[in-house]
């Protein structure tokens, strides 16, 4: 079984961990929030400037906390795709050069494919095939996991994905960032029917995956609108009421859409990864449901729902233990399709 160190800086999170097949070591991650909250959301010069101040500290304490050395390490992975490319290119300049002088394999991680692989490390017993709900602030995909890189995107976000939709919502609410969690927050306290907001029907064929689409931007649309009315009457906004009701319209789309695809392809488990994994309306509305249809639902421990890079190492040992490597030449992409993830190996010589 191998162990890996990971490097995941796609984003805003400086992070490092070891993980041995589906055990984790050691897990360092560094969070960017409060250098990025006064912009409203990430600005990607500085992401990248605090990656490169904080990587060489995150390497060393993750090393020191499980106290082994390099030579039990067996490879040494990053995150190459999709991202901030100047943020990735961190990452990528690092590991490439630890596994040079350590002479260890370099293997290229897929971001959502650790998101894919965080329900192995809250459930090591999980086997393929399943259902995948991935849900971030950047994607918002139903994935057909049928194994190691192989993946098909059954359902995907037409416009904004969910985490971007909470995000600008919460802007209009003025809940500063990051939206998701204020939210989350304001909205047990909130009437989650107090308004009726639209869940964002895709316009396409009943027929084919396309069915399993979601679209929030005219549900980010109505909340602008609505609050726009509100604010009309001089009264101060319900901003309980408005987040309980928001974040119940996104929960009841995302749930419908995750059940409905599960039956349809005869996949009894469905695992949720990303940022939005972590929301309390979306967990209790997908449990829910997956009761009622007989489904078992996988969500992992909050801290594996935000970018971690013990995600990134458990997908690379899965993928070392294939005999997949990456090669040096590998570069950053800012976009990537699930689909073409073993674009990123070649058969180890």
């Amino acid at each position: 079984m191998a162990t890996v160190l990971a490097i995941e800086t796609s984003c805003d999170e400086t992070a490092v961990a070891i993980v041995n097949n589906r055990q984790i070591l050691s897990n360092i991650v560094s969070s960017q929030i409060a250098t990025h909250r006064p912009y409203g959301g990430v600005v990607p010069e500085m992401a990248s400037r605090q990656h490169v101040e904080t990587l060489n500290s995150a390497i060393a304490q993750a090393l020191q906390d499980p106290n082994i050395n390099w030579s039990a390490i067996d490879g040494i992975a990053v995150t190459c795709a999709p991202g901030l490319v100047g943020a990735l290119l961190v990452g990528l300049t690092a590991a490439k050069t630890l596994a040079i002088v350590h002479q260890k394999p370099f293997l290229g991680v897929h971001h959502l494919e650790g998101h894919i692989y965080a329900s192995y490390l809250s459930d090591p017993e999980l086997r393929t095939p399943f259902l995948c709900l991935l849900v971030s602030g950047g994607h918002t995909s139903l994935i057909y996991v049928k194994g190691c890189g192989d993946y098909t995107t059954l359902g995907q976000t037409r416009d904004d994905a969910a985490g971007e939709a909470f995000d600008k919502v919460a802007r209009l609410l003025n809940l500063g960032y990051p939206g998701g969690p204020a939210i989350d927050k304001l909205s047990h306290h909130g009437n989650p029917r107090a308004f009726a907001l639209p869940e964002g029907q895709v316009s396409l064929p009943e027929g084919g995956f396309h069915r399993y689409d979601s679209s929030f931007s005219g549900l980010k649309t109505a909340v602008l609108r609505l609050t726009q009315k509100l604010q009309q009457t001089n009264q101060p906004l319900p901003v309980d009421d408005l987040a309980a009701s928001f974040q119940e319209t996104v929960a009841k789309a995302l749930t419908k859409r995750a059940i409905a695809c599960a039956l349809d392809y005869g996949l009894s488990t469905i695992a949720v990864g990303g940022g939005v994994a972590a929301n309390s309306g979306l967990r209790h509305h997908l449990q829910a449901a997956a009761t009622e249809h007989n489904l078992r639902v996988l969500f992992p421990p909050l801290k594996f729902c935000t970018d971690n890079a013990a995600m990134i190492a458990c997908a690379a040992a899965d993928h070392l233990n294939r005999g997949h490597i990456s090669p040096l030449t590998l570069g950053a992409q800012s976009r990537m399709a699930i689909s073409d993830v073993m674009q990123l190996y070649v058969p180890a010589q």
